[in-house]
């Protein structure tokens, strides 16, 4: 549908939209799942022929009267917001079951899912796909010709290249960007005050909404702040209470535990879990995810670091350089139904993103904020993989040192090394 005409904006391409068409093809329903204002409505409309925005006061009205005739249109009709009239889970999956023909709805949400509803219910009815913030590649809009993840599982390999090289300090701005469509032409001190008042928001409503929860909104705050100081690390619940401590003296391991996992349920957060191969040595794995928040410049205004603070501190730069690359391979590899893992071993060994394939194929991945690290970074995913019994799960795809400055080039090994700025899906 006409996006301009409806909302008034025209749509940018996302990520998700080859496999948001796919998976219409393949079922009655889809779902829509993410934070508030990653564009879910958007991606939605761009591909509905008809919509009702089940929060409108016509569409609550309509719902009174005669609940059945907000789902008639053309199809795939979207149903927006749908969670505010959770009886439309039902409606839904009985019409789809009543139909022999699959992309008949598409809802989309406020990333407060009703999980009561719709744990069981949509089970081989309905499928759920996750939009998150936008990548680096759809920020900028790269037209193509960078290092394609699909194409490295495939086994292409780069030539040398500066093609999307950068500085230092546009690698900041690219951080300080938000990946949230409606803020990406923001400056740098406009996005930041549009996310601390998003981390607020979060704070005093939507945490609310999902839980009757005991402590002030400034818990919540310094929570996420802690979040953002941790991000990327296997951070412990202990820790992160110690953070709170200051405004709230008590707090427990364990109440931090269930906001986190509200956090979670808000999309706010999100766990890179674990990857646990067989190893031929006798390391144990770490079994903690690790954390990060939905976007790294939700991150870097949790903190209050704009682009001064990260010119004068590389660590914090580094930690949330690498969300920003996970979260990029996050969005690239589940186009591919993928998953992005972190590995580490208790000999301190770790590779900070593992790319796996439904397929079992996989790929490793470094991080390192300067192309001058390079060299270390290939070195280092080389000692992992020594580790790892290829045996049982088969050579990696591929290497990858992802930097934040520098060329593309593939070493002499076969490693590939390219700026996140030239990554694409």
């Amino acid at each position: 549908m006409d996006t301009v005409e409806i909302l008034g904006q025209e749509y940018r391409s996302r990520v998700i939209d080859p496999a948001l068409i796919r998976a219409l093809e393949a079922a009655g329903a889809v779902v829509i799942e993410g934070a508030r204002a990653t564009g879910k409505t958007m991606t939605a409309l761009h591909l509905a022929e008809s919509y009702a925005f089940v929060d409108d006061l016509d569409t609550q009205r309509m719902l009174e009267v005669s609940p059945r005739s907000v789902l008639q249109g053309d199809h795939p009709r979207l149903l927006d917001e749908w969670q505010t009239a959770p009886e439309l889970w039902n409606m839904v999956r009985r019409a789809v079951d009543a139909s022999p023909h699959s992309g008949l709805f598409i809802l989309t949400g406020s990333a407060l899912p009703a999980d009561d509803i719709t744990r069981h219910t949509g089970a081989g009815r309905l499928l759920r796909l996750r939009q998150r913030t936008m990548t680096w590649h759809e920020k900028f809009e790269r037209t193509g010709g960078g290092v394609s993840l699909a194409k490295l599982f495939d086994g292409d390999r780069p030539e040398v290249s500066t093609t999307g090289s950068m500085e230092l300090d546009e690698v900041i701005a690219s951080i300080l960007t938000p990946g949230f469509p409606a803020m990406t032409h923001l400056s740098a001190a406009q996005s930041a005050q549009r996310l601390r008042a998003y981390i607020d928001d979060i704070a005093r409503t939507d945490i609310r909404r999902l839980s009757d929860v005991r402590h002030e909104p400034e818990v919540v705050n310094q929570l996420i702040k802690g979040l953002a100081r941790s991000t990327a690390a296997d951070v412990t619940y202990k820790t992160l209470a110690a953070d709170i401590r200051a405004v709230a003296p008590t707090i427990s391991a364990e109440t931090v535990g269930t906001y986190v996992e509200l956090l979670q349920r808000l999309f706010v957060v999100e766990p890179q879990r674990p990857w646990a191969p067989k190893l031929r040595s006798r390391a144990r794995l770490r079994t903690s995810p690790k954390l990060h928040l939905v976007d790294p410049a939700l991150a870097a205004a949790a903190l209050g670091s704009g682009p001064q603070q990260l010119s004068s501190d590389l660590e914090t730069l580094g930690v949330l350089f690498e969300s920003a690359v996970v979260h990029d391979l996050t969005v690239f590899a589940a186009a591919l139904d993928g998953e992005v893992f972190h590995y580490r071993d208790s000999y301190g060994k770790e590779m900070d993103a593992v790319v796996v394939l439904p397929d079992g194929r996989w790929g490793a991945v470094e991080v390192k904020l300067g192309g001058g690290q390079m060299k270390a970074g290939i070195e280092s995913l080389r000692a992992v993989i020594d580790h790892v019994d290829t045996q049982a799960v088969g050579e990696p795809a591929f290497r990858l040192v992802v930097t934040g400055t520098g060329s593309t080039l593939t070493a002499d090994d076969g490693t590939v090394v390219a700026p996140l700025s030239a990554l694409e899906p």
